[in-house]
């Protein structure tokens, strides 16, 4: 397996995985893949990462600005999508370690994820980590009509914003 940067071309595959965990149902709060232009200005220029085996395309990672506003400027938001054909066998993890080191190159003092509860592989891996429990936002948005629950977790940096 290997971890590199995501690049424009590798957005049909990158859609096609976001659309399996879009139907799980368990993974988001979208309900369809955007246009990439749209997914494009929502993520920030760095920690867009891809898993590769050979030429297949298994899982992808990226990072999310959490507010406009300069003093979030190092707080962003997590997202991780493995291929249905690639899950339990580590491509969560290694896109996981590899997205924390890049966010901290980047000067990203705080990472941040809203899981749904019944994801619970998703919370083991940011458990493993090293990401800590917040809390619950009950009922925070609805999905297919039904209010959903998300469990808050997030990731302190060790190295960046110490001082």
């Amino acid at each position: 397996m290997t971890i590199r940067k995501m690049h424009a071309d590798d957005w049909p595959e990158v859609a096609r995985i976001y659309a399996e965990g879009i139907a799980t149902g368990i993974a988001t709060f979208e309900t369809a893949v955007p246009e990439y232009t749209s997914w494009d200005q929502g993520h920030l220029p760095y920690g867009r990462l891809v898993a590769t085996s050979g030429e297949t395309l298994q899982g992808w990672a990226a990072l999310s600005p959490v507010s406009g506003r300069c003093v979030y400027g190092g707080v962003a938001e997590v997202s991780v999508y493995v291929s249905a054909r690639s899950r339990g066998m580590g491509v969560g993890l290694k896109l996981m370690q590899q997205l924390i080191a890049d966010s901290e190159r980047e000067g990203i003092w705080t990472l941040q994820s809203g899981i749904f509860p019944e994801n619970t592989p998703s919370i083991r891996l940011h458990e493993k980590c090293g990401f800590r429990f917040l809390g619950i936002r009950k009922r925070i948005a609805r999905r297919d009509g039904i209010w959903k629950d998300n469990v808050l977790y997030e990731r302190r940096s060790e190295i960046v914003g110490v001082d």
